[in-house]
């Protein structure tokens, strides 16, 4: 028969301004499960229509904060994480149920108050309770669909990328064809400057022709009178 005796998770080591990867992940879990065994959380999670969207929120927000507390821009975060920036800082900014739970849990974990006991059943061979089988197999359904965004986020970015360089491509033939027109321009405004010039001096070359033709006939006219 084996005996029961409590397993009490202390959080008081855990890096309130995480560096590097590792610590990062100390603080993520530590939002996470402190905020997971929380009584409302449980009760929650019960429910199977609640729990994936709980989970799921609760561990973005568990992850964003932990990032931020690190220093990690918003933008970076958003992306590691494969949420919208909108999102993170729902999250951040408490304006979510779920990052305003991982914030008081931050909190807690600041004032060294946050403790958690858990009765454990001591055997030759520990079964697993269905809880804790549960949450393994959401975490795995989530680890699942994050390499399945993280594929799909990697193809947007390819689609991306090429739509990009495509647009240079427009761009680049967008601004050959205006000069072009530039060019165009130019020649047609030297074009009409020189036709007008012509114009000038073929006003001039009339108004002399009918200058000479009245000097003529008034000579003419002057030779005629001579001649009477």
């Amino acid at each position: 028969m084996g005996g029961s005796e409590p397993i009490v998770m202390d959080f008081s080591n855990i890096p309130l301004k995480p560096i590097g990867k590792k610590e990062i992940q100390q603080l993520e879990m530590a939002l996470i499960i402190g905020t997971l065994y929380r009584p409302e959380i449980l009760e929650l999670i019960r429910d199977p229509v609640e729990r994936a969207t709980w989970i799921d929120s609760l561990a973005i927000a568990a992850a964003a904060f932990a990032r931020y507390k690190a220093g990690i821009p918003i933008s970076e975060i958003a992306q590691e994480l494969g949420r919208s920036e909108v999102t993170i800082r729902g999250h951040l900014n408490q304006k979510t149920k779920a990052g305003k739970l991982v914030a008081e849990t931050f909190e807690k974990i600041k004032r060294g108050e946050l403790k958690i006991t858990i009765p454990f059943l001591t055997s030759p061979m520990v079964t697993p309770t269905v809880d804790v089988e549960r949450l393994r197999s959401e975490l795995e359904s989530l680890r699942e669909d994050k390499k399945l965004l993280e594929e799909k986020i990697q193809s947007l970015h390819e689609e991306l990328e090429k739509k990009s360089k495509e647009l240079e491509t427009l761009r680049n033939e967008l601004k050959k064809k205006e000069e072009e027109l530039q060019a165009l321009s130019q020649q047609l405004t030297v074009e009409r400057g020189e036709a007008e010039k012509l114009k000038v001096k073929l006003n001039e070359l009339i108004n002399q022709i009918r200058h000479i033709r009245d000097l003529a006939s008034e000579i003419v006219n002057a030779v005629n009178k001579l001649l009477e």
